[in-house]
Parts: structure tokens; sequence; C-alpha cells
């Protein structure tokens, strides 16, 4: 029985078999991997917007090595790779005989040696302490820290005046806000 091009076409662009299918289209901006956007409860990156409150920050900027391939996940990709013999550098030819004698012996005597993955491996990043917790957010603005910093100095100056019987900032010995802290460099 011959069939009609609406069903020879139904059955090769079957539904299921075209969604396990391994040719990919370019995507938007000529993406490889469909594009991975995080919604906005997802998103981490917060800013201080004032008022104590935070937001999500500003959308991340694509990565510019969209559209190509990147190197699969090789030993070479991942690290620095010998320029020169193993364990040649600056020895005489009569020294690199001998070193290389010692350590096929310690080898063999079943002693361990470092590979090369060991050798070039990057190293560890230091442990953190278990107990540290980052500090919280204020949720200020830069504008509403700075406020709040100018609000503190002019208190402590205030007390500062009080308890030394003076009416200026300029007549202590030790300036107190960054105003007078700056008028006094400039005078230098």
């Amino acid at each position: 029985m011959m069939k009609t091009f609406q069903q020879f076409i139904t059955e090769v662009y079957d539904k299921d078999i075209q969604g396990r299918s391994t040719i990919r289209k370019p995507q938007a901006g000529g993406r490889i991997e469909p594009e991975r956007k995080k919604t906005e409860p997802e998103k981490r990156r917060t800013k201080a917007i004032g008022g104590g409150k935070t937001a999500p920050a500003k959308p991340y900027k694509p990565r510019k090595d969209i559209g190509q391939d990147r190197p699969k996940q090789r030993a070479s990709a991942r690290q620095q790779q010998p320029e020169k013999e193993r364990g040649s550098a600056g020895l005489s030819p009569r020294e690199a005989q001998k070193k290389a004698y010692r350590e096929r012996k310690a080898r063999e005597s079943g002693a361990k040696t470092k590979s090369a993955d060991e050798l070039l491996a990057k190293k560890d990043k230091p442990k953190t302490d278990p107990n540290y917790k980052p500090q919280k957010a204020s949720g200020l603005s830069n504008r509403e820290r700075l406020n709040l910093v100018k609000k503190g100095e002019k208190k402590l100056r205030d007390l500062r005046l009080k308890a030394t019987g003076k009416t200026k900032e300029s007549e202590l010995k030790h300036p107190v806000t960054q105003k007078e802290i700056t008028k006094r460099n400039k005078k230098k």
C-alpha cells in the first residue's frame, strides 16, 4: 500500500522521536545550549535599595564565549603542561640520568611518588572556619550608610567637645569627622 505524503511526514517527524533527537538548533544570541536564565526568586545576588531593603541585582551579563564550543574537561585544559622532559630542569645529562635512576628505584621499592596530575594540579583553597557566618546585609544604600556614619561622627565630636570644654572641632588635637580630617590634610 502506498503512503500519502501526509502520512509519510507524520511518521518521519514523530513528536516522540523529535524530542530525543541530538540535532540542536542554535539558540538566541548564537548559543549552543538553551539559555538557563534564573527567575527573580532564584537570583542570589542582591543590592541594597535603601530603607533597610534589598532587591535582586542587575541581570547577569551574557558570557563572552557564547556560541563557541568549550574544550572538554581535558587535563591539558585544566593543568599547566610541562615544557621539558620530566625532571630535566637545569640538570646535566649525567645528573638527569642519576635522578631518573633514583626515581625508578624508589618506584620499584614501593615508595609513594607523585603522579603528573598531582604535581600539576592547582593547590586547594584554604579551608574556612566551619563556624564562620557571613555578615548580614544591612539593606542600606550607599548614601544611607554614609549619612549614618556622618551622624555617628557628629555625635562623637559633640561628646568630645563637651568633655574637653571646647566649642569647635578645629580646636581639638585629633579630628573626629571626615570633613575636618580632609580640611587638615589640605593644610599640610
